[in-house]
């Protein structure tokens, strides 16, 4: 028996692919990268679609634009096997992964409620990364952050 397959989403022409986001991760990346309704590009999310690496992943396009260090950094955190396609004239024209930094600072909140970084104190978050699985552990009161990082980005 054969099988068809059909493209799901068109295809840019000029811009980013987010591809082997984790499966349910689609809409925190749309978040990080502060994709507001009226910003006038073309962004086409699939979600929980089958991989052979993965099971399910997601995948977001985005027409006309790329991606900052620290919108690569908040998606490695949540999304570690994430690649990054660039997009010129529908061809790829870079492909990378995604690199899981071994230090982030500033772009998550501690959610321990007496750590320094949540007084009045201008001092901004500081985490030591590590890998499989992701575990943040705060430099300041040693808090770990291993579930739910989403809703700690800052």
């Amino acid at each position: 028996m054969s099988v068809k397959k059909e493209l799901l989403v068109r295809p840019i022409e000029h811009g980013t692919v987010i591809d082997h986001i984790n499966a349910g991760q689609a809409l925190n990346v749309i978040r990080i990268i502060g994709i507001a309704g009226s910003m006038g590009s073309v962004v086409s999310i699939a979600m929980n679609v089958a991989s052979k690496e993965m099971g399910l992943k997601d995948i977001v396009k985005i027409e006309g634009r790329e991606l900052d260090s620290k919108q690569l950094d908040k998606i490695s955190l949540i999304s570690p096997d994430a690649t990054i396609n660039i997009i010129r004239n529908y061809d790829v024209i870079s492909k990378y992964n995604v690199e899981l930094p071994e230090e982030i600072i500033g772009i998550v909140r501690c959610n321990n409620p007496d750590c320094i970084t949540n007084s009045d104190e201008p001092v901004a978050s500081s985490f030591t990364v590590t890998k499989k699985p992701v575990i943040l552990r705060c430099k300041y009161c040693d808090h770990i952050i291993s579930e739910e990082i989403a809703e700690q980005l800052i």
